[in-house]
């Protein structure tokens, strides 16, 4: 055995017992206890991030992407090792906003600690990619991406529909009076027809196409379904690349310069996607040394129209944008608007990448063209103003057009389990006209959980209202649609404007012009700030580090010291 090593392969990253020599022998014995060779030792390592979890159903067909990826390495004769991280659900962990940061400085730290010449990392449901891309922006090995796919529509008394936006939609008629017990428990058993994350233009279907436009992910890997031959054929190709990095190595940050998060930007935009995205990019950006802001997500949406009808902000689903051609069609759309000298992990120019594919073919509707868009430009919005004095965010596209100039009365609830308790109390004095405030699920207080889309007032539900004004410094789930104003900066556990707001206050929002004010005399505000009471951090634990080190979701939550 060598006992000096070559510094790559197993080689890399030894453990310290004080004599090198010793810690190379020791590794090898025990490999060969794992039954491998000379031959296997001697082939370049490729890590390959599982994240299985019988919690996670989003993710029930990794373990086949897996064998696939693993046959892509071994075909290109590289050796695979696959390792666990934290596995994230939207529906099954409490918040996982939070969990976030932690997944990716376990990722970064395992990528970092064990030995690998380059590594696969799968992900998929919401907050794995991001997390995984804030990993992979401090790598010193070639990163790779791939996802697990989305599910499949199903079908329910002859409509088609699936998760999420569905799933909202539904809810709102049940919570209305317009479904009966026996129609919900039908529509549930329908939502969730195969595997995979949610099949609209959610967070998870975001963070996919954007990790595409970045080049972490080969091309057309956005898109394919979880349970289809193209999904797992992409895997394969998955593996292969990655053996190709780690023989001519092409480091993440040599990847995501400022022309790629550019070119994420405008895709983001022509999408309709998710308002998380903008909160993962910043994080992204920020760990990859790229100066982004939230004027530039604002200057970019306000010049690039709505090309993809796919909800919440259109009619179709993940799979028609699969069938229309992926990625690299909506970026073919975009060409003239995209730096086209950007090299991805395949470590060709976009512009050489695009040359290949054909532009958007009149047979399908779901991906158009900048002459036949689906809509406007500005399917994002950055506000600002006397409530959000560092920002807030709405999804234009999937608001209601009537609501995005609307003055109305507060009505404030100080935290996800106020407003559960209240909004369905018969009694509630609300009005259409009311715009609801929800305040205390920020970073700092919450660990900034989806709540920002509150459901409506039961009895306003019944009476057919369908939209309301809601503002909060929490989230919502990019399935979600409505008029809802997201991330207000500084949120209220900072001692932000939200926090000030009482009930019967008059808000004024104006999308047009950018703005969302609260409109109290400042003399009024400074003299409830002088009351506020400070928030007080979890005593110990994950959360103890998190409150104490966020970031404001304006600078993308990460932590301070990341």
């Amino acid at each position: 055995m060598d006992v000096t090593g070559s510094g790559t392969g197993v080689a890399r990253n030894i453990t310290s017992y004080g004599d090198v020599g010793f810690s190379r022998y020791l590794r090898a014995a025990f490999l060969a206890g794992a039954g491998y060779d000379a031959d296997d030792l001697s082939r370049p390592l490729v890590g390959i991030a599982d994240l299985s979890s019988d919690y996670n159903p989003c993710h029930r067909l990794m373990p086949g992407l897996v064998e696939q990826v693993k046959r892509g390495v071994l075909q290109a004769g590289g050796l695979p090792f696959v390792f666990p991280t934290i596995s994230l659900h939207e529906s099954f962990a409490s918040p996982t906003m939070l969990f976030r940061n932690l997944l990716a400085m376990e990722t970064e730290e395992m990528i970092r600690a064990q030995p690998m010449d380059a590594v696969v990392l799968l992900g998929g449901c919401d907050k794995t990619v991001p997390a995984q891309l804030m990993a992979a922006a401090s790598s010193e090995v070639p990163v790779i991406l791939d996802v697990v796919g989305s599910m499949t529509a199903g079908s329910w008394q002859g409509e088609r529909l699936g998760a999420c936006t569905d799933c909202r939609r539904f809810w709102a008629r049940y919570r209305g009076g317009e479904l009966q017990e026996a129609e919900i428990a039908s529509v549930e058993s329908a939502l969730v027809s195969t595997a995979g994350t949610c099949m609209v233009m959610g967070t998870a279907s975001t963070m996919a196409a954007t990790a595409e436009a970045l080049g972490m992910m080969l091309p057309g890997g956005a898109t394919p379904p979880a349970p289809t031959g193209d999904r797992l054929r992409h895997g394969t190709a998955t593996g292969r690349q990655a053996v190709a990095l780690a023989r001519k190595p092409l480091l993440p940050r040599q990847i995501m310069t400022r022309g790629a998060f550019e070119n994420a930007l405008v895709l983001l935009s022509a999408m309709g996607g998710s308002t998380n995205a903008i909160i993962h990019l910043l994080a992204v950006a920020r760990r990859a040394g790229v100066d982004l802001t939230l004027d530039d997500f604002d200057r970019v949406s306000r010049a690039t129209p709505l090309l993809l009808d796919l909800k919440p902000s259109g009619t179709g689903y993940m799979e028609d944008f699969h069938n229309a051609g992926g990625v690299p069609v909506l970026m073919k759309a975009l060409e003239s608007r995209l730096a086209v000298d950007q090299v991805g992990v395949m470590g060709t120019p976009l512009g050489d990448l695009l040359q290949g594919v054909q532009a958007p073919q009149p047979w399908q509707t779901v991906i158009r063209s900048l002459d036949d868009p689906v809509g406007a430009s500005g399917a994002l919005a950055v506000l600002r103003g006397t409530l959000a004095p560092e920002g807030a965010v709405i999804k234009v596209s999937a608001a209601s057009p009537e609501l995005l100039r609307h003055r109305g009365p507060a009505l404030v609830f100080d935290s996800t389990d106020d407003a559960a308790a209240r909004l369905d109390d018969p009694d509630l004095d609300v009005t259409a006209d009311h715009v609801l405030v929800l305040r205390n699920a920020g970073p700092i207080a919450a660990g900034m959980p989806e709540a920002g889309s509150l459901p409506l007032p039961r009895k306003l539900a019944a009476a057919g209202v369908r939209d309301m004004v809601r503002v909060s410094d929490a989230r919502m789930s990019g399935t979600s649609y409505g008029t809802v104003v997201l991330h207000c900066c500084p949120e209220s556990a900072a001692g932000g404007p939200l926090a000030l707001v009482r009930d019967g206050d008059l808000i004024e929002l104006d999308v047009v012009e950018r703005r969302i004010d609260l409109l109290v005399d400042e003399d009024e505000l400074e003299a409830r700030r002088a009351d506020l009471p400070a928030f007080a951090v979890p005593a110990r634990g994950w959360r103890h580090l998190y409150a104490s080190t966020v970031l404001p979701a304006s600078q993308g939550a990460d932590l301070d010291f990341m």
